[in-house]
This record gives structure tokens, sequence and C-alpha cells, in this order.
């Protein structure tokens, strides 16, 4: 199945969790326990997690004082340990939640009249601290919690001490952490600027700490769309710096402008430009895209060509159903979200899709809207009648093993689809086909969904004009290469000819003509039984069941819009 995305628009992060990396960071700080073992939760004692439970629970169960004010019946609160955000240069900037299921927010950090919630983190900390030492004894000295290694260029640079040390920090993900070490050292070597890295899975407990204490990585590689929301909250606090020039920049080592090399629509999209003010502040980062798989021996077999419009597309429908096989399948109907993205943009661009993803009044009532409706009700007509009964979790390798088996044509999917179906049967002959969805017209605009990651600078980093730097070098071809070597690909320009096999396909989708959509639904606030994916892609399978019509299902959808709009995470 394709790699985990939240289909929630809000993120929940409990206290337990924040009150785990609390206690892991204030370990770090004592000694190991008796045994070699390394650092035990033995080292903070249960009564720590317990005293603060009682208190949070004596705060949030206080008047909220006027300043700090509300959301709904809960008081805002802070984001407690590890993961509180530290307070911004400009005075201030707190953090709420707006339910317990909410990501956290930023806020304007008031005192209240006895105690802040603020200094309250702090006592209970440090008194934890010393709890910890006490408990603990001697022993041998700790280690850190982050992974850090400097450079290990053998170059010129290496024999004398750099200028410059850099603090970079990249979550670790199936790709690894090799890489960023490689790379790393690759940019030492051309610039003579060190680089301290710090890799980890779970790199929000880990880069936390020093964060709140006012010490920031130069560099952060963490997208947005993860349970600890931590991206999200610098983007709120206007907490990351402008990195507009770094388009402009040429590229450490080589000839090129950053923005020369960087695909087509990639820094034009909400991901990288979070405040619509036509400036960048996220830089794209290894990209995967989506689109329709399909059969090429198939459609080659049967003389068919790939539709460019959905006028081809219904006719192409029509001659399948001639043949005895079905134009269309989904695995399961969160994939519509790749493709609904998509849809968007083909029907009215970016500008309809940015009102849409944020509910805008009467944006569903708009001929844009209607022609995306119209398209996947009937596209559910020629969907294989199988489907819907194994889109589901456990099944919905069935419904990709029809388009193996020649019994639909066309599935919304990911680059992971082959290695997914590696072992699976398949019919002679057939071989992997993608494009990107068509025009409504001839001439028009196709577009191909693309999930991405993304690198930032924190606007109190220390060396801010170094790590522009080091973002340029993200796109040399000698990073590129060290990248796609772990798997991870660049949204550079030509990068499917260093590419081999089904990948070159693939991440050639944006040279071949077609577009880039990027985005998602804008955040809410937790409405009970209210999903973007139950509202706007399940009913698909209903759909294609025919148990509900298009119009209740866009019903549905104007209904569950007009919740969402109201409680928009501003």
């Amino acid at each position: 199945m394709r790699p985990h995305r939240p289909e929630r628009a809000h993120l929940p992060k409990s206290l337990n969790a924040v009150l785990f990396a609390e206690r892991r960071r204030l370990c770090s700080a004592v000694p190991r326990s008796r045994g070699g073992g390394g650092h035990t939760h033995a080292c903070i004692p249960g009564f720590f997690q317990r005293t603060v439970r009682r208190c949070w629970y004596v705060l949030r169960a206080a008047p909220a004082d006027k300043n700090l004010g509300r959301i709904g019946p809960r008081a805002a609160c802070p984001l407690p340990g590890a993961l509180r955000l530290p307070r911004s240069r400009r005075a201030g900037a707190g953090v709420r939640r707006a339910g317990p299921d909410a990501p956290y927010t930023l806020l304007e950090d008031r005192t209240m009249k006895r105690i802040s919630r603020r200094n309250f983190i702090k006592i209970v900390g440090a008194g934890a601290a010393a709890m910890g030492l006490a408990a603990c004894g001697g022993g041998s000295s700790s280690s850190t919690a982050a992974s850090t290694a400097g450079s290990g260029a053998s170059s010129a640079a290496s024999s004398a001490a750099p200028a410059q040390t850099i603090k970079v920090a990249a979550i670790e993900t199936a790709y690894g952490s090799e890489m960023w070490q490689q790379v790393a050292d690759a940019f030492t070597e051309q610039t003579g600027i060190a680089v301290e890295l710090t890799t980890d899975k779970n790199l929000e407990d880990v880069i936390g700490p020093s964060m709140q204490g006012g010490d920031y990585p130069d560099v952060v590689h963490l997208a947005t769309g993860r349970e600890a929301a931590l991206t999200e909250q610098f983007i709120k606090g206007n907490l990351i710096a402008d990195i507009t020039d770094v388009l402009s920049m040429t590229v450490p080592g080589e000839d090129a402008v950053v923005g020369d090399k960087i695909a087509g629509g990639f820094t034009e999209t909400s991901l990288t430009n979070p405040y619509g003010d036509g400036k960048t502040y996220l830089a794209p980062m290894f990209y995967s895209p989506c689109g329709l798989f399909y059969n090429t021996g198939f459609l080659e077999e049967n003389g068919w060509e790939v539709p460019q419009t959905w006028d081809e597309m219904w006719a192409l429908g029509d001659a399948a159903a001639a043949a005895g096989t079905y134009l269309f399948t989904y695995p399961t109907t969160g994939y519509f979200d790749a493709f609904f993205y998509a849809l968007m943009y083909v029907c009215g661009g970016p500008e309809f899709f940015d009102k849409a993803t944020h509910y805008e009044e009467g944006i569903w009532d708009t001929p844009e809207a209607q022609n995306c409706f119209d398209i996947v009700a009937k596209l559910a007509t020629y969907t294989n009648p199988i489907t819907p009964a194994q889109a589901n979790d456990q099944d919905f390798t069935q419904n990709q093993q029809l388009v193996l088996d020649n019994k639909a044509l066309f599935m919304p999917n990911g680059t992971w689809i082959v290695g997914e179906m590696a072992e699976a049967p398949r019919a002679e002959g057939f071989a992997w086909g993608m494009t990107a969805l068509p025009a409504l017209e001839a001439g028009g605009d196709r577009y191909s969904y693309t999930w991405f990651e993304q690198a930032w600078i924190p606007s109190g980093a220390e060396h801010i004009d170094a790590a522009k730097q080091f973002i340029a070098f993200l796109y040399s071809d000698v990073a590129c290469e060290l990248f796609a070597a772990a798997g991870a690909i660049q949204p550079v320009l030509g990068i499917a000819d260093s590419l081999e096999g089904d990948n070159k396909l693939f991440y050639s989708i944006y040279d071949n003509g077609a577009k880039a959509a990027m985005g998602n639904f804008a955040a809410f606030t937790a409405i009970p039984g209210v999903e973007v994916r139950t509202a706007f892609f399940d009913p698909v399978n209903s759909l294609v069941s025919g148990s509900i019509t298009e119009q209740e299902w866009i019903d549905g959808v104007k209904a569950a819009s007009d919740q969402m709009r109201a409680n928009l995470i501003e």
C-alpha cells in the first residue's frame, strides 16, 4: 500500500506522547543506570508524570485568562515538554489547540494572573530533573539524543578549521540517513562550510528541546503532514525564513541557477509559498508523482492510444466495454485524494484549487466544481463493479490485480505500485505505463499530482546565509545523484535521464508536457463525524454501486465543506 499519508486534515498529539518525549529529554541529562544499558525511564520517577498530569488537569480545569482566549468549550493550552515551540523574535509566541485531537497552533503568550503555563512547565521540568539526578546517582557520562556527525571530507578544507559550521537536521525515512551524511560531506568539500548533522526517525523529539531553548538548526528537512505538526507550527507562527533569493542563486560548484533546475510548478504551490505573498519559504524535496497506471502491452495489443482528453477517455471506455473489459478501477477510495486534487487543477487551475481546498463559500456551485463532480460520476459508470467490495485495506491489491489481469485499463496510484505488485502474476506482455489526468479539451493542461517533502530555514537560525548555500546545493548534480542512489528523487528537470527502468518512465512525466499538481485540503479543527475522505472520496464506492446519486454526493460535500470552513485553523 502507498506510504502513509494522513487522511485527516487535523493531526492529533496526545499528552502522554509529549510527557514521554520530555521524560526522555530529561534522562539525557542524568547518568546511566547501573548495568551500562543506557538511560532508563527509571531515571525520572513515575511521580513526575503523575504530578504533571495533576497540575495539567488543574490548569485545564481552572478558568482561562481572558487574554488567552478560548476556542469552543476548551481553554487554550500550551505545548509542554520537548515539543513546545520556542519563543520567536517577535514578542511572545505561544501555542494553543482547539480540541483533544487538534494540532497545536501559535497564539499570543500572555501570563496568567498567578502563574503562567510557560513558568509551570519550567518549574515542573526543573523539579523533575533534580529528582532524576538524585534517583540515578553516579555513573558514566550520558550520550546525546541526536545522531550527530561532523563532515568527513578529505579535501583541503578539512586540513584547516572550517570558517563556519552549520547545523542540519533531517528526518530519517525509508531512504535512510547515510545519503544525508554523504551530501553534507560533499557540501563541505565544495564550500569549506562544515555540517553538524542530526538525523532521527522522530526528529521533532530530538530537536524540540534545543529549539525550546533558542538553539535552532540552520536547516531543517521535515515535511508537513506529520503527527507532531512541527513544520505547520513554524509556518503559522511566521517562524520560517524567506528563501526566495535561493531560487536566483547559483548552485555551488555549478554554473546553473537553482530556479532553472527545479521543475515547473514546484515553487508555485501553497506547500512552498504558504502565505500567498509570492515568496518561497520551503524548498521542495523528494517527490513521488501520481497518475493513472495501466498496461501498455494491452493498449498496444488492441491498437488503443492513451487518452489526452476526457472525451477520448470516454471513447476508450466504450471500446474497452466492447472488448469485454472495464475502463477503470481504484485500490481504495483513499487513492482518490491525489486523483481529485489533480482533477481540480485540470478543471479550474491553481486558483480554483486554492479556493476549493480552503472551502470558499459557493465554490462547489461553480462550473469548475460541476465538471469535477460530473467526471467522477461518469467514471463510476465505467468502473469494474467488483471494485467497491475490494476497496479496503485488506483486499486493495485485488483491485490493483485487475489492471495486471487486463480486467480494467486504468487505476490511480503512485510510483510505489511497482514494488508493491512485484511478485503478483500478470498478463503476458504486461508492461507498466503511467499517464497524467486527461485535459478537458484538446490542447488543455494535463496534471499529475505529486507528493513531496520540504526543507526550510528557521528564522531564528544563526547562519542563514550559509544555510541558503546548503539548500542551493541540494539541487546540485552531485547531491541529486547521492539522493537518487537511496531512492530519493529531487524535483529537478532532466532527473529521469539518470534513472533506469520504470522509474525513468514515471519521473519523466513532467518532462513530457504534464504539469505538477500540489497541495491539499486546509486543516480544520476536529469535527465529530466529518473528515475530508468521508465527505469527498468514500462516496465514490456508492456512486459505483449506484446506491447514491451524483447530487446526493454533491450535497454531502457542500454540507461538510461548510463545517470545515467554519472550523478552519488560521
